[in-house]
């Protein structure tokens, strides 16, 4: 088959160090265009891994030879970016969170189930090694009944992470990002353990706050950097759910599962990244690959399975509806925060 021509808009982080180095691993793909509103960016991309730069978006969505583009974008531009590219004809693959609200969450969803193209979410937490491993044992039924649950994602901020490697970024401005650590980190954590879980998240309580990270003129940033959330399934399994910017001695990305016949500890030992211990005394360890951090980058494994979707013809696991589902979660995390109060998830 002819390759799979795919534009990325937006050539910050992301694009660098995922979308970009990945698509041009995929035999199935040829990168045409690179587009950033900082035009040095994409032409940085393009000396490397070739393609046509661009520095508006609507130049590489009109382009009729482009199949798919990866939406690469600060979060408020998630929606509008997708829903152009869809209504264009083009498959999306859009980064995390989908949208800042659900009116354009399904405005998404709908453009599209209307254009037949793919939608596809940046949730790459499921597909990493060990939480595919623990899927497996969940639902082998080994466990037993699930209790509860502890799942966490924090770093030092996006600050270190992002292109900018400044204050100024678009993370810190809620204009753009909507949301902080709960919108970069907390989404992540809200589609995995949804997905772990095999059920949806009903109810939450949560802590939203602003704690440590500032601007130049060392003002608080106008978006969270810490979120403590309870969350509850729809049969009743409780646990919590921690998103944080300002965790400076190291990355944790850990996640412990509670069951009836032992303990699943996922990203918490340094030699195995699935320990099991059994109630009987026994213990499991598995060496399965690691979970991507910002610190050590691996394989999303996203950007394949975007490719194998296009391919086959098939519908995305990670669709727009369960960006969606996951979206919700933070949304009703954040109104928890805001009225103190339990909220249910919409």
């Amino acid at each position: 088959m002819d390759k799979i021509k795919v534009g990325v808009i937006g050539c910050g982080s992301i694009a660098i160090h995922r979308h970009v180095p990945e698509y041009a691993a995929n035999p199935n793909v040829e990168i045409v265009a690179l587009c950033d509103v900082v035009k040095e960016r994409a032409e940085a991309l393009a000396d490397k891994y070739g393609g046509t730069v661009y520095t508006d978006y609507m130049d590489v969505i009109n382009r009729e030879d482009i199949d798919a583009v990866s939406v690469c974008l600060p979060n408020y531009l998630h929606a509008p970016v997708s829903i152009a590219a869809l209504e264009a004809g083009k498959h999306v693959l859009c980064e995390k969170p989908m949208a800042t609200s659900a009116e354009e969450a399904e405005a998404m969803i709908r453009a599209a189930k209307s254009s037949g193209k793919i939608l596809m979410i940046g949730h790459n937490q499921r597909l990493m090694p060990p939480h595919v491993k623990a899927k497996q044992i969940l639902e082998s039924g080994e466990l037993g009944k699930i209790y509860s649950f502890r799942t966490t994602f924090g770093h030092a901020g996006p600050e270190g992470w992002c292109v900018d490697k400044s204050k100024k970024t678009w993370f810190f401005r809620k204009k753009e990002a909507f949301v902080g650590a709960m919108g970069d980190l907390g989404v992540h954590k809200a589609d995995l353990i949804r997905w772990l879980l095999g059920e949806e998240i009903v109810e939450v309580g949560a802590f939203v706050e602003t704690r440590g990270k500032t601007y130049d003129d060392d003002q608080l940033i106008d978006v969270d950097d810490n979120a403590v959330c309870v969350l509850k399934s729809e049969s009743g399994i409780i646990g919590t759910l921690t998103a944080s910017w300002t965790y400076r001695g190291g990355e944790d990305n850990s996640t412990t599962i509670y069951c009836e016949k032992g303990v699943m500890k996922l990203g918490a030992d340094p030699d195995f990244e699935v320990v099991v211990n059994y109630t009987n005394g026994q213990r499991a360890c598995y060496k399965v690959g690691e979970i991507a951090t910002n610190e050590k980058q691996v394989s999303s494994g996203v950007i394949d399975l975007f490719v194998k979707h296009i391919v086959n013809g098939e519908q995305p696991i990670i669709s727009g509806d369960e960006g969606y589902k996951a979206l919700k979660i933070v949304l009703a995390c954040l109104e928890s925060a805001e009225k103190k109060t339990f909220v249910q998830v919409k």
